[in-house]
């Protein structure tokens, strides 16, 4: 008997499936999710039905997508990643020409029983696309100049089509997630320093330009940068939000003020208090325990995937839980960053925790793609 027919005959089938799913995983993503109801009860002033309910609702539809695309083997999602990219394309392209605007943003495209943000699925559709890509590239051309410009193709192009929307968080999350794939893959780490060389020589020209008759940048453009800088230069415009958020995360010391007592929540100093900054009510209701907490889970939830694509020999699966690993960590890791002062607020949710109804349930099939790898690998 071969190696090949030894390990097709060694993966599970049918109702055996099951016992094979990655359960840890299971029960880390329900307790995160359930802190997040939480939290959504404790903003909406001790009622269900405004905001945790619905999250709820959601969670339980994200469970059966999770289980569902998890128990299907995982060469039927590698069938689909090409026809799944040139799809995610064609919703961020009806977003620019039909697509529902908010807040100075045009995002979501409205369905009528809910509202799509097509590029959260975007982000799922290009690591597939990737780690198809690499997959099927014999190793010795994964460096050549040709073959790494088809991926950084795959990526610019819905980069773009996001950036044009505007949303930088997600440009960027596609950006870090498809340079993480790549990086896994075994591309020369060369490229990856040419880039981020070239990354800090654009922002040394930007900052330097200034003042100048060659200005990159236009003026309230870098008046944004300066408020990142210092927030106390506008606290009551640009700088509000940020700053808001810094007292409540202050104010919330080492075991919090008690559930359902911040006085920046209650008050509604804090904004979007149920959606990107939800982390500082964590914090100024929990404390720093509370906090350290949640962030404890969302690595473990990392661990739990890196170590289940260490141990992947299917080269697809190895590289799509890679990549989805990365992309959960680059979503939490700039929300906190965001909410703590530490990066420019670019409007990425805390995934899982926020409330929305388009990252829950791409997080969620997400989820399930992880578990497919998982269960379907070669044993």
């Amino acid at each position: 008997m071969s190696y090949l027919e030894y390990t097709v005959k060694r993966v599970p089938t049918g109702l055996s499936k099951v016992l094979y799913l990655n359960w840890a995983l299971v029960l880390l993503v329900t307790a995160v999710a359930s802190v997040g109801f939480l939290m959504l009860y404790s903003v909406a002033g001790g009622r269900l039905d405004v905001w945790a309910e619905p999250q709820m609702k959601r969670f339980a539809v994200g469970l059966v997508v999770m289980f569902a695309v998890g128990l299907t083997p995982v060469w039927f999602w590698r069938s689909l990643s090409g026809l799944g990219y040139l799809v995610s394309l064609i919703l961020l392209v009806a977003v620019d020409l039909f697509g529902v605007a908010s807040m100075g943003a045009q995002r979501w495209l409205d369905l009528g029983f809910m509202r799509l943000q097509p590029s959260e699925l975007a982000k799922i559709a290009l690591i597939m696309a990737l780690a198809a890509y690499y997959d099927w590239l014999p190793p010795e051309r994964i460096s050549r100049p040709l073959w790494v410009l088809v991926p950084v193709v795959l990526v610019v192009v819905p980069a773009l089509l996001v950036l044009k929307q505007p949303d930088l968080g997600t440009a960027l999350l596609l950006v870090l997630g498809g340079g993480a794939v790549m990086f896994a893959a075994g591309v020369h780490w060369g490229y990856f320093a040419a880039v981020i060389a070239s990354g800090a020589g654009l922002v040394g020209a930007v900052l330097s330009s200034r003042g100048t008759d060659w200005q990159l940048l236009k003026d309230y453009q870098y008046r944004r940068i300066d408020v990142f800088l210092d927030p106390s230069s506008d606290p009551l415009g640009a700088g509000y939000n940020i700053t808001q958020a810094k007292i409540a995360l202050g104010s919330g010391g080492w075991t919090g003020k008690g559930f359902m007592q911040g006085t920046q929540t209650r008050l509604n100093f804090l904004p979007e208090k149920h959606t990107d900054f939800i982390f500082t009510t964590l914090a100024e209701e929990f404390g720093f325990i509370g906090a350290a907490s949640l962030l404890a889970l969302y690595l473990l939830i990392v661990l739990f995937c890196l170590a289940s694509a260490m141990r992947n020999r299917d080269r697809y699966g190895a590289l799509l839980t890679y990549g989805l690993s990365a992309n959960f960590f680059l979503y939490f890791a700039v929300n906190m960053a965001m909410v703590m002062g530490l990066a420019p607020v670019v409007g990425v949710p805390l995934p899982l925790v926020s409330y929305g109804g388009s990252a829950m349930l791409v997080l969620m099939l997400g989820f399930g793609l992880v578990q497919s790898a998982h269960v379907h690998r070669p044993r």
